[in-house]
Parts: structure tokens; sequence; C-alpha cells
């Protein structure tokens, strides 16, 4: 996957402790996603808009608030989480994603 022609905000977001950090990138039709890394742990997010996180490296296990369990995904896999909702993720392995925005 590779973005051409795009905007990148050059601070980092930073999250739990600099455990969890990215960088937002728009594209030239104005779409928001950010390019992150995250080292194993659970964290808890919470969202403002739909957001779909493609795996690009890793292993992780997500509770999203509906959720009554855990669900695995890894590389090359892909979960939604609906807006003004929030979810836990455990990173198994070093995790490299893609985030984007609705």
């Amino acid at each position: 996957m590779s973005f051409r022609n795009v905007e990148v905000r050059k601070k980092a977001n930073v999250y739990h402790g600099g455990k969890v950090t990215s960088r937002t990138v728009i594209t030239p039709d104005g779409e928001m996603k950010t390019l992150g890394v995250m080292l194993p742990g659970v964290y808890r997010f919470s969202t403002e808009a739909p957001e779909r996180i493609d795996i690009t490296q890793g292993h992780c296990r997500v509770k999203r608030a509906e959720d009554s369990g855990w669900t695995d995904y890894q590389e090359g896999e892909t979960f939604s989480i609906p807006g003004h909702s929030h979810f836990e993720i455990e990173v198994v392995d070093f995790l490299d994603y893609v985030c984007h925005f609705d």
C-alpha cells in the first residue's frame, strides 16, 4: 500500500506514554489517515468518527464496545470501529497499521 501526493503532518500523535505513535496523512481528495505503530500492551481508544484499521504487520486482539469477547487480527486483515464508541486492543506482536477515518 502506498499513498502519492499527500500532505504529511510533521508532529507525531503520541499515546500511552509513547507506546503508540502515528503520523497524519491527508490525501489530495481530503481523506485523513494515520500511519502508526503500537508496541506490545493493552490500550483503550475512543472514536469520534468511524475508523477502519488495516494491520500491515503484527498481531493483535480487539474488543469493541459492543463485543462480549476478543477477536484476533493479523497482517493483511482489517477491523472497523463505529464513530462515538471505544475499543480495547491488545497488541501481541509489534503492530504496524493504517487507520482510515470516514
